[in-house]
């Protein structure tokens, strides 16, 4: 969103806000005033007229003239102020709420893009940190580096392609429409992932299935599909136990791309099963990096917005198989 388009917002509120206040206090003073000049009528009576010093005749009373007790009306008067008051704090408190939430958004909005963008790159640059401490021992070894050097610029350029796609995404451009391949994103996906499942002790075991063929392809970015895939495999290796397999494969069904990711788990509890795709949920502690509950939730998001799904396909104590489907290019 750009910055004339926040300024078009808070415009638009502001103007919201001054023609609701006007409004109010127009009606609230008009009720007011007709309270009181009802009450006036109500109560007053006819002035009367006598005669010379006061000992005369009395005369009919003159109907333009009136006598008003004011011991009767004073507390009418009191009350009303105090209600017109009363009533113009409350618009003005619920004026108030209307003139900041455009801010409240804002801030609800940018909250929502660190959170995002933060757990987006955890992972990428975890794996460039295990890859770091690789090349290290490596490189006191005197080993070749070359391979290693390799993949921490393909970790830097997934890190840069992430944000900039949430970059694109948060003010609203248009990213590149280009239609990913499904087997290049999973053997991506894997690379990237490969440190922190070598450090848990985690196999990752990679299919295409055959008869679709290699070149599936989806209607997602190549960075978004990568980041879906990345996201599930990193959540499969956390839930996997040490020398337990990460399964990640790939099918076209002819409408769309069904791809699976099946871990070593525990298994999900049956009241976790839709729990688990909410933002800031999170399971039980593995023992190895700490999660926040925002990896399934992104994936969840991304996936319905290319008119996709991703659901629990199965679960048990044996493991727990993901499947993201992505409606797939011919």
């Amino acid at each position: 969103m750009s910055d004339e388009t926040d300024r078009r917002r808070i415009r638009r509120a502001a103007a919201h806000v001054g023609l609701l206040v006007g409004a109010a206090s127009a009606v609230v003073v008009t009720a007011g005033v007709a309270i009181l000049v009802a009450v006036l009528l109500l109560s007053a009576r006819p002035e009367l007229h006598r005669d010379g010093d006061g000992g005369g005749r009395i005369r009919p009373p003159d109907g333009d003239r009136i006598v008003v007790d004011v011991d009767h009306i004073l507390p009418w008067v009191v009350l009303l102020g105090l209600a017109g008051v009363a009533l113009l704090a409350l618009v003005a408190w619920f004026a108030a709420r209307r003139a900041v939430a455009p801010l409240a958004d804002a801030l609800r909005l940018q909250r929502r893009f660190v959170a995002d963008a933060s757990h987006e790159i955890r992972t990428p640059l975890t794996a460039l940190t295990s890859r770091t401490q690789i090349l290290e021992r490596r490189h006191r070894r005197g080993e070749d580096l070359s391979d290693t050097l390799a993949a921490l610029r393909a970790d830097a350029s997934v890190m840069d392609a992430v944000l900039t796609d949430m970059l694109l995404t948060a003010e609203g451009a248009a990213t590149d429409a280009e239609p990913a391949t499904v087997d290049a994103a999973l053997r991506a996906a894997a690379a990237t992932v490969a440190p922190l499942a070598e450090e848990a002790g985690v196999r990752i075991s990679l299919g295409v299935d055959d008869d679709a063929g290699a070149g599936l392809r989806v209607r997602l970015p190549r960075v978004t599909l990568d980041r879906l895939c990345v996201a599930l495999l990193d959540n499969a290796v956390q839930h996997t136990t040490a020398g337990g397999e990460v399964a990640l494969s790939a099918r076209s069904d002819g409408r769309g791309v069904a791809i699976r990711v099946r871990d070593g788990g525990p298994g999900i509890a049956d009241d976790d099963r839709e729990r688990i795709f909410e933002r800031f949920a999170r399971g039980p502690e593995s023992g190895r990096r700490r999660g926040f509950g925002l990896g399934l939730a992104l994936v969840r998001e991304a996936a319905e917005a290319a008119g996709g799904r991703i659901e629990i396909e199965r679960t048990s104590p044996a493991g727990t198989t993901m499947l993201l489907w992505v409606p797939q290019v011919p």
